[in-house]
């Protein structure tokens, strides 16, 4: 079956009348077709009930015809510059009691299928796609594999990169360099966090030098030619860390290590949270652990699941997330350890394999 056709009977399954999608990871995801995000409406259009079809601008035809998604049996509605696109689809579907729209869809589109859908209930199409995209397909599993191994391999290059005297700016430059030589198609972060910074968890790039004794947290990531994700977290120090840094980076490890462990069908993912978040409390360090556990990773690299207290979602084969527990001390230093897992029919599978011992350099 194909993506097209089990979001069909997923939209009818929930009730909606159809769905429609917009240039983004959903619209990548049902038909592999990467489409630009413009101002000219580019939407496919699943109905419960019929056959699926894409509205596109005639200028941008070339590019969606020759894309995977002419390869579906979609059919392709081309519009002019001076026609209503947004009227070509509502003429098209009818009279609809509900429409899902992609989770990305620009306020402007939003609005405007509003005005020409004045009696459908607009309701976000993530409800229908979430359990489709959570669930990992052996392909899609192989190109997060891929991934992981492309930001492993810049990692096992990043010693060679942290010196004191340089800055976090000019290791930054370095290691986006190596993220695209590795098979990346972008970069999309790069997070070095040098002494204090590290205590900052999406801090990305200063010009602060890097001292000798600082401990490095460096999170990195970006996207494959298959659209797949990277984000991988490892901490360097550069000679000898503080005392206290190396107590509680060892805890850091130990707990990331538990919740890793921690993987298997049908535990909540809530569950992947605590095993790490008791075990840092317990050392005395949970007031220092300040964010979720994971997210889940494929098309982009924040997407369902998300581990974190609350979630009484059950892990099921297939499912993808980070595990990244961090410890970070205001004003001083940080750690963050990452990796991405996948579950398994009987455990985690991590998807990334450098060390995670402290590398000093």
């Amino acid at each position: 079956m194909t993506r097209v056709a089990a979001l069909r009977e997923a939209t009818a399954a929930a009730g909606i009348d159809a769905l429609l999608l917009t240039p983004g990871p959903d619209l990548r995801y049902v038909t592999g077709y990467d489409a630009l995000p413009l101002e000219r409406l580019t939407c496919l259009v699943v109905p419960s009930a019929g056959e699926a079809f894409m509205v596109v601008p005639r200028l941008e035809l070339p590019a969606a015809e020759h894309s995977p998604a002419a390869r579906l049996g979609v059919e392709f509605l081309p519009w002019n510059e001076t026609d209503d696109p947004y009227s070509l689809v509502a003429g098209r579907i009818g009279q609809v009691a509900t429409v899902g729209l992609a989770d990305r869809m620009w306020a402007m589109q939003s609005l405007r299928f509003r005005s020409v859908l004045p009696g459908a209930e607009q309701v976000l199409a993530g409800s229908v796609l979430r359990e489709l995209r959570m669930r990992k397909s052996p392909a899609e599993v192989a190109a997060l594999r891929e991934a992981g191994a492309a930001i492993d391999a810049v990692h096992a290059q990043v010693p060679g990169f942290l010196k004191a005297g340089r800055t976090e700016r000019e290791v930054g430059k370095d290691i986006a360099e190596a993220i695209i030589a590795a098979g990346h198609v972008t970069v999309d972060f790069v997070i070095v966090g040098s002494g204090p910074n590290g205590a900052s968890p999406h801090h990305e790039l200063s010009d602060r030098v890097i001292q000798a004794g600082d401990p490095v947290v460096v999170d990195i990531g970006g996207q494959m030619p298959s659209g797949y994700c990277s984000d991988s977290t490892r901490v360097y120090s550069v000679g000898e860390p503080p005392a206290d840094f190396a107590a509680y980076y060892e805890v850091l490890r130990r707990a990331q290590d538990a919740a890793c462990e921690a993987v298997r069908p049908g535990v909540s993912c809530e569950s992947i949270d605590s095993a790490a978040r008791e075990m840092i409390a317990d050392a005395g360090y949970g007031e220092h652990f300040i964010h979720r556990t994971g997210h889940g990773i494929g098309l982009e690299t924040h997407e369902e699941p998300y581990i974190v207290s609350g979630n009484t979602e059950p892990l099921a084969p297939g499912f993808a997330f980070s595990v990244e527990p961090g410890i970070y001390l205001s004003g001083r230093h940080g750690a963050r350890i990452e990796d991405i897992l996948v579950c398994t029919e009987t455990g985690g599978e991590r998807l990334n394999d450098r060390p995670r011992d402290l590398v000093v350099v």
